[in-house]
């Protein structure tokens, strides 16, 4: 019998990519309701009571709206907002992080997705937190940029209007809601530095952690992320290149990582590039639909 999945924000980006990945496979029947009952609450309920599962495609309070909407239903989610990446009860929809998060989210009721700057900063620092070659109270910075789809719809607008910038740094105010996030699931105490921009492309995503060495070789952060992610099949540890470029992967599911620098100047920068709209958003709900389903975790991918 098909797994029955209602996209709630069906209509925005993030829902669109998650619905064109879902449409021609056979084990998935989409629940759909009316485009014009899309914010009745009772349609919206009925639609939850019909589906298996709920992916959430909404901003943060209506995502929490609609998790009371199905209160008493058996109804299991994916929430792709903010709202739920650091609450008690919601299972962290990054299976790379742990064996323990993979095995919990085959069979959680809740699964929060993770934001799309937080996957590539938390998928560099983790790994090397708990290999004790960052400390959890290191001074860290964490610099980024990201196509202008990761904005919304009104970013997108802006950005292809006639005169749009070519690119632009925000979020300096360091309230940006990926950081909460980034420290729960990376381990950290303190808070890191961090320097988000958008550039004039549609999708790609980069996320630049740099380094002071002291004491640490380039071979051994690789070593460490090379046997965290091992086996995986879609985070992959890669060799340095003259040149990273943020679009390289898009409209895949794939986050490459990669170790810069010089032992002997002591510095280095770590490198994640992924599809913010991919591993960083509808790819990533996808993957984590297909773990809580028991489909084959690449299917649709």
């Amino acid at each position: 019998m098909a797994t029955r999945v209602f996209i709630d924000g069906e209509a925005g980006t993030t829902g669109l990519q998650i619905r064109d990945r879902l449409l021609a496979r056979d084990d998935i029947a989409l629940v759909q309701i009316d485009p014009a009952l899309r914010k009745d609450a009772g349609a919206r309920r009925d639609a939850l009571a019909e589906a298996d599962v709920a992916i959430l495609c909404l901003p943060d309070a209506a995502a929490r709206d609609a998790v009371a909407l199905a209160e008493g239903l058996p109804t299991r989610f994916i929430d792709a907002s903010t709202a739920h990446r650091v609450a008690d009860g919601w299972v962290y929809g990054f299976p790379e992080l742990s064996p323990a998060t993979r095995q919990a989210i085959t069979g959680a009721q809740y699964v929060s997705n993770p934001g799309c700057y937080a996957t590539g900063a938390i998928a560099l620092i983790a790994p090397l937190v708990a290999a004790g070659l960052i400390a959890p109270d290191e001074a860290l910075t964490i610099n980024a940029v990201s196509g202008y789809t990761g904005g919304g719809k009104e970013m997108i607008a802006e950005m292809e209007a006639e005169g749009a910038p070519a690119h632009f740094a925000y979020g300096l105010a360091q309230g940006h809601k990926h950081l909460p996030e980034i420290m729960l699931r990376a381990g950290l105490t303190r808070r890191p530095v961090f320097a988000p921009a958008v550039g004039r492309y549609a999708q790609g995503m980069m996320v630049q952690l740099p380094l002071q060495l002291e004491g640490r070789r380039l071979d051994d952060l690789r070593a460490a992320l090379a046997a965290h992610y091992q086996g995986s099949r879609f985070v992959r540890v890669v060799d340095p290149q003259p040149r990273i470029v943020p679009t390289s992967l898009n409209n895949t599911n794939l986050l490459d990582l990669s170790v810069h620098g010089s032992d002997e100047n002591g510095c280095a920068v770590l490198v994640a590039v992924l599809d913010n709209l991919g591993k960083g958003a509808s790819g990533a709900a996808v993957q984590n639909l297909n773990l809580m389903t028991g489909a084959d975790e690449g299917a649709g991918l």
